[in-house]
């Protein structure tokens, strides 16, 4: 079994229902199976082989779908790349994984055509041309269960891109589950809110193929737009819907989600970040007939662990945990003496099987060693876990180890704030701890009250120093906080009040 079988059976098992939506064009199976032998046939006459690296540089798109299943009908690795990134940095992913063959459309190819890439070949997306070409499939390989499948590139520590080389085992343990947990059948229409080059739509694609559902591509200029998501929502008649817990609270608080008509939205997902939970509360007591799942995992694992939310009681002050292991995988948390923790007990989250990745491109194979994640979690019993937060975020302040996530959700308690994100500034005895914080109306409290606030919730060497309104917290383009970026704006110190 394959990513690539997934189309081509439910090409022949309903092949008029709809797979595909999106602004360019809307693809039944057949079509969507014809399109992907087209450009297959395409590539494979550009030189492209089984194992060969294929970059897809394409807006959010039914194309850019078919470009996916083109380059796997050969057995060759697709590399989606972000639409939105410079040509700098898609010509360092280019050579990084020395890739083969691009499929964009005129106008990027030109951008990224130098001297040292004219070996590159480029397949540039064009009706009129790819209809010279056979719609019917080749004589190609069939992949093995350890063939890389595609390839996410993210950004590594040292500033170059890393690419997360995922395997069609890996994506299909991922897959199988989900589309098992979720109960999905030909009937669900699947949004695509995430980016291709973002592991959650990994998700609405291939879940959506395994059931022969639908899937409802929402373009980068809508993705954060509140009003229009509601608008897509309601009109697409979604039932399974899959973003970061941000965007959900935008389309709350500025889209109308919670007084829109959503009778179809039948599955909830969130994942990528903490979801705060007084917006979560109010989602879920709005959706009530609604499930609503919390999935955990880094892109190096897809989906380890799951948490569904079954009851959200008035008194529970965090976000929901991050649950047990699913996908097959294993999972346990790490104390630094290498032991494992016990119930009540911190550790790194490890984890084992069958969606850990084959290993980062260019590097060694990671083979059947655990995947330490770097996030530290609480064990709350024997097979459920409570995210803490990134290990490498963790700061000490006044001799003491702190999460700022912890802060963050004490905060959030505040009814005058929206969103909020702490960060510390300076080391040892001037280390400072700064709340960013963006409000909820026109209220706008002082220092001296959040102190109080923080007093209330937490030990006295994790209340805030310093206080910082921002109209809204930057975000990177998967929608998580972008706190390299917020670091710029750590304000000087200040005596007591707002800044």
């Amino acid at each position: 079994m394959s990513l690539r079988n997934l189309v081509m059976q439910s090409a022949r098992r309903v092949p008029d229902a709809l797979a595909v939506k999106g602004f360019d064009a809307s693809l039944t199976y057949r079509e969507l199976d014809q399109m992907a032998n087209r450009i297959a046939h395409a590539l494979a006459e550009q030189g492209v082989n089984p194992g060969d690296r294929v970059g897809i540089w394409l807006g959010k798109s039914a194309y850019a779908v078919a470009a996916m299943q083109g380059i796997l009908r050969l057995n060759a690795i697709y590399v989606p790349l972000d639409p939105l990134s410079p040509a700098g940095r898609i010509r360092t992913i280019i050579g990084d994984c020395s890739m083969r063959a691009l499929v964009t459309v005129q106008q990027r190819a030109g951008a990224i055509l130098t001297d040292n890439l004219q070996d590159l070949a480029c397949l540039c997306m064009d009706r009129a041309c790819l209809d010279a070409f056979p719609a019917t499939p080749g004589d190609w390989p069939e992949p093995g269960d350890n063939d890389i499948a595609y390839i996410l590139y993210t950004s590594g520590s040292t500033g170059k891109p890393k690419g997360v080389s995922i395997s069609n085992r890996n994506a299909l343990a991922f897959i199988e589950w989900a589309a098992a947990m979720l109960d999905a059948t030909g009937h669900d229409r699947f949004a695509n809110h995430a980016p291709f080059h973002f592991d959650l739509s990994v998700l609405d694609l291939y879940v959506a193929f395994h059931a022969g559902a639908s899937v409802h591509l929402i373009a980068e200029g809508l993705s954060y737009v509140p009003q229009q998501l509601v608008a897509f929502l309601v009109q697409e008649g979604i039932t399974v819907w899959y973003s970061v817990p941000s965007v959900l609270t935008l389309m709350m608080e500025q889209g109308g989600l919670l007084e829109a008509p959503v009778r179809s939205l039948r599955a909830i997902l969130f994942a990528g970040e903490p979801f705060p939970i007084k917006h979560l509360r109010r989602l879920y007591h709005r959706l009530s007939s609604a499930r609503f799942l919390n999935l955990y995992g880094p892109t190096e694992t897809n989906v380890c662990t799951f948490y569904e939310v079954a009851q959200l009681s008035d008194d529970w002050k965090k976000p929901v945990p991050i649950g047990k292991a699913c996908s097959g995988d294993t999972v346990w948390a790490q104390k630094a003496d290498g032991t494992h923790a016990r119930p009540g007990e911190e550790g790194v989250l490890m984890v084992t099987g069958p969606t850990v990745m084959i290993g980062y491109w260019g590097q060694e194979v990671h083979g059947d060693r655990p995947y330490a994640t770097g996030d530290l979690v609480r064990v709350l019993d024997a097979d459920n876990y409570a995210y803490i937060g990134r290990l490498d975020q963790m700061v000490k302040v006044r001799g003491h180890r702190i999460e700022p996530g912890d802060i963050e959700a004490a905060l959030a308690e505040h009814p005058a704030l929206h969103e909020v994100a702490v960060m510390v500034t300076g080391a040892d005895l001037d280390a400072r701890l700064v709340a960013f914080i963006v409000l909820a109306g026109a209220e706008v409290p002082s220092l001296l009250e959040m102190k109080r606030h923080c007093a209330e919730r937490l030990p006295r060497y994790m209340i805030i120093d310093a206080l910082q309104v921002v109209s809204a917290l930057p975000r990177t383009g998967n929608g998580k906080i972008d706190r390299k970026l917020l670091s710029r704006y750590v304000p000087e110190p200040q005596a007591e009040g707002v800044k």
